[in-house]
């Protein structure tokens, strides 16, 4: 049985990280704001940690949006803040052993958006309380989770 939760796991961590990888890679830069929503933040005052407050980069938003339309419904909302700050939630539908391994695939994917700097995921749950962060740091290409 855990063998099959296991497998499960890696198979999700690789679909995500390929999905995330191959979009972003084929993906352009072509958004034009008409197709844009103007919905206010979502991380906020209500949010445990308050390090997300606003969007203050247009690429955060262009990436976050990015984020939750790629997650075939696992990420309800998604913002960046500073360039290395990554704020989801996530839905109902990740169970609890699936939380890290979709934190590890959004630093790889952040980490190509975002290069060459350490970066942060902060994960919450759909009540929006923290429930997991993951730390990359880029001199040693490590995760620490937290």
């Amino acid at each position: 049985m855990s063998l099959l939760k296991q497998s499960r796991q890696v198979i999700i961590a690789c679909v995500l990280i390929l999905i995330l990888t191959l979009t972003t890679a084929c993906g352009g830069g072509n958004t034009t704001q008409a197709n844009r929503t103007t919905n206010p933040p979502i991380v906020g005052k209500n949010v445990a940690s308050g390090e997300l407050g606003r969007v203050n980069i247009p690429a955060g938003e262009s990436f976050g949006d990015w984020v939750v339309q790629t997650s075939k419904g696992l990420i309800s909302e998604a913002y960046v803040r500073d360039n290395n700050k990554l704020g989801v939630v996530i839905s109902s539908k990740v169970p609890p052993s699936d939380v890290r391994p979709l934190a590890k695939s959004l630093v790889e994917g952040f980490r190509h958006n975002f290069p060459n700097q350490d970066l942060k995921v902060l994960v919450y749950a759909p009540d929006k309380k923290l429930i997991l962060t993951a730390q990359y740091d880029v001199q040693t290409n490590q995760v620490q989770y937290t």
